[in-house]
């Protein structure tokens, strides 16, 4: 493993759209809030501190949600990044309300879905959000309602490009019946593939994947695992080879791990310097099969 003062660039790059070049190794900005995601983080200057040395590592690629606080990620964003460099995409999400730490209620509404678009625009203080997700579908409200709410803000040119959250391949199709959809955020890690389908058909229609949790390996790592034995190899962390994992597993994963210290979020980036062997990654790819 090497290093290089960004090291986030040796993840490659990814289209949006095949128009919106993103690193492939980004930073999720959940952790930067308080327990169970509520509320504002225990150090604030260190969650501001992370975020911008995320971009020194040559991130350019940064997801939130206004649920995250809720809005604390965003503002957070706001004040560490802003006014933000030009290559920089922010993605945002809608679509889950909250009453308290770790609790979580989807609304799908379109008069909501306005409001908390028009929200993460002032909180996030952009003109048009670059990729704004549907964080869940509401089963109480028709998908094309939800979907349509949001394509009709993109072309009021309040979003430029749409995605979806948790989602199965049969919702998928349905949604991009309706309108352009751009990614996917399922969660999907080296130990939890319970979403390889949708990520195979994300593969095959070049829609950006984007793995929340990605850092659960949980038992995998113990001493004797593949993953320690592969990390002490090239000198890396189980972590790091988790996501160095993910990056080849297809060429459009997107990991997005997410810290609120900078040194984690260095730990982190540096996973993108990683590169397994076609043997190597064949062994881990089997490990939980």
């Amino acid at each position: 493993m090497t290093t290089t003062s960004q090291p986030a660039k040796a993840s490659g790059e990814f289209r949006l759209a095949g128009t919106l070049p993103v690193t492939r190794l980004g930073f999720g900005a959940m952790r930067i809030t308080g327990p169970g995601v509520w509320g504002e983080p225990k150090d604030p200057d260190e969650a501001v501190r992370t975020l911008r040395r995320a971009v020194e590592l040559g991130v350019n690629f940064i997801d939130t949600a206004d649920a995250y606080g809720p809005f604390v990620s965003e503002l957070l964003i706001n004040k560490a990044l802003r006014p933000y460099q030009d290559d920089l995409v922010i993605a945002t999400k809608a679509g889950f309300t909250r009453q308290g730490p770790n609790k979580w209620i989807e609304v799908g509404r379109p008069e909501y879905l306005r409001q908390q678009v028009e929200l993460s625009l002032r909180h996030l203080g952009v003109e048009r959000i670059d990729l704004l997700q549907l964080h869940r579908i509401d089963p109480k409200v028709p998908l094309a309602d939800q979907v349509g709410e949001l394509k009709l803000l993109q072309g009021e040119g309040k979003i430029a490009h749409l995605g979806l959250s948790e989602v199965t391949v049969e919702q998928v199709e349905q949604a991009r019946a309706i309108a352009d959809i751009v990614s996917v955020q399922n969660r999907f890690n080296f130990a939890d593939r319970f979403a390889e389908s949708v990520l195979d058909y994300s593969t095959a229609n070049d829609i950006a994947f984007i793995p929340w949790n990605p850092l659960a390996i949980g038992k995998l790592a113990k001493a004797d695992g593949p993953l320690q034995v592969f990390a002490d190899k090239h000198g890396a962390t189980p972590s790091q080879l988790a996501l160095a994992w993910l990056l080849r597993r297809s060429p459009v994963m997107l990991p997005i791990p997410g810290t609120s210290t900078v040194t984690h979020v260095e730990e982190n980036i540096a996973a993108a310097e990683v590169t397994l062997t076609d043997a190597e990654f064949q062994e881990l790819q089997d490990a939980v099969n």
